[in-house]
C-alpha cells in the first residue's frame, strides 16, 4: 500500500512540479456563486495507451528483461478497450448540472507541462498558472481528469519480480480557481485488482481481463463519486 501511494504521489509531484511536500487531498465543494454566475470546464488529459507497467526495473538491463518477460502480455495489453474512460469529462459535467451547476465539457486535451510555472506559491496552490484557460475557455473554475496509467502493473526488483500482475488504474483529479489558481479539489486515484485464480494464461488471460475490467469500473467511480453529492 505504501508502494501504491508513493507512486500517486510522484506522478502527482510530476503533474504539478512540486519538489517540495505533495499536495494534500481536497474533499471536492461547490464553487462559491457570486452575483456573476460561476461557469466550470471539464477537462481531460490525454488518455494513455493500455500498457504493462514494471515499476521497480529501473536500469536499462532491467528495464529489457521485463519488458521480454512480459511481452506477450504487454501485446494483449495493447488491444484493450479503454471502455467509459474518455467519456469521464461528459459524465462529471452531467453530475455537476444535476447539482445545479452551469458545468462544460471542453473537448480537447490539456497538456498541463505547456503551462507556465504559477508565479506565487502557498499551500493549496497550484504549481502550474492555469490563469490563462480562464478566458481561454470561458469558464471560472476547471476541473481536470488525468488518467496516468491504465493496464496491468507488475514490480520488481531489479531482474525479479515480486507481485503478479494487477489490472490497474492511475491518475489524478482535481479543480483550481482560475481567478486565485488555487484547488478547490485534489484526488489522487489508484486502483489495482488482481486477478482471481491463474493470472499467466495466454494469449487472452481471462483471469486479468477481468482484472482489468474491474480496475476500469473502480477507477471511474472514484474519478465521479466526490460529484454525486
Amino acid at each position: 500500500m505504501q508502494f501504491r501511494i508513493g507512486v500517486v504521489l510522484a506522478f502527482a509531484a510530476l503533474l504539478t512540479g512540486c519538489v517540495g511536500a505533495p499536495q494534500r487531498p481536497i474533499a471536492f465543494s461547490h464553487p462559491a456563486q457570486d452575483a456573476n454566475a460561476q461557469k466550470v470546464g471539464v477537462i481531460m488529459t490525454a488518455l494513455p495507451k493500455s500498457d504493462v507497467y514494471t515499476p521497480g526495473a529501473g536500469f536499462l538491463l532491467c528495464m529489457a528483461a521485463a519488458s521480454v518477460a512480459n511481452s506477450t502480455l504487454t501485446g494483449y495489453s495493447h488491444s484493450l478497450p479503454e471502455e467509459g474512460l474518455p467519456k469521464l469529462k461528459e459524465d462529471v459535467a452531467n453530475l455537476l448540472r444535476k447539482q445545479g451547476l452551469n458545468a462544460v465539457v471542453i473537448n480537447e486535451n490539456l497538456d498541463v507541462s505547456k503551462l507556465p510555472s504559477a508565479k506565487a506559491s502557498g499551500p493549496d496552490l497550484a504549481k502550474k498558472d492555469f490563469s490563462s484557460l480562464r478566458a481561454k475557455y470561458s469558464v471560472d473554475h476547471l476541473v481536470v481528469i488525468d488518467i496516468q496509467q491504465v493496464g496491468f502493473e507488475r514490480p520488481y526488483s531489479a531482474y525479479i519480480p515480486t507481485s503478479e500482475p494487477k489490472g490497474v488504474v492511475i491518475g489524478l483529479g482535481y479543480e483550481v480557481n482560475l481567478a486565485t489558481n488555487a484547488y478547490e479539489w485534489y484526488s489522487p486515484v489508484d486502483v489495482h485488482v488482481a486477478a482471481e485464480g491463474k493470472w499467466d494464461e495466454p494469449p487472452s488471460f481471462p483471469g486479468l481481463t477481468n482484472a482489468y475490467f474491474q480496475a476500469l469500473e473502480k477507477g471511474k467511480d472514484k474519478f465521479l463519486e466526490p460529484f454525486k453529492g
